[in-house]
């Protein structure tokens, strides 16, 4: 089983950054992914940024230029740092990852349990 805990959401103005972390736990034997996705008020989840192990990040046209996605393999830890906030980047933001576990030693996708960023005009 794999434990994903995000922080670092909250409310900023519009132009204003944030920072989101996602700390991943538990018997963690490899991590093929990570990801960050989100659910603005009433519309459905979208994927906002990936990154698979040995290749480049991968972004929404929506947040291309603005936000970066990072990964600390060492502390099996993703980033999503936000800048140049817009009031419809306003959602719940989800860290999600593939990863491989004991004991079942499958791959297997995991989640988050969400932090809210609310972004003000």
């Amino acid at each position: 089983q794999v434990q994903l805990v995000e922080s670092g959401g909250g409310l900023v103005q519009a132009g204003g950054s944030l920072r989101l972390s996602c700390a991943a736990s538990g018997s963690i034997v490899s991590i093929n992914s990570m990801a960050w996705y989100r659910v603005p008020p009433g519309k459905q989840r979208e994927l906002i940024a990936n990154l698979i192990s040995g290749r480049s990040p991968n972004y929404a046209d929506c947040v291309k230029g603005r936000f970066t996605i990072s990964r600390e393999n060492v502390k099996d830890m993703v980033y999503l740092q936000m800048n140049g906030l817009k009031p419809e980047d306003t959602a719940v933001y989800f860290c999600a990852a593939e990863a491989v576990s004991r004991p079942s030693m499958t791959a297997d996708y995991y989640w988050g349990q969400g932090t809210q960023v609310t972004v003000s005009s």
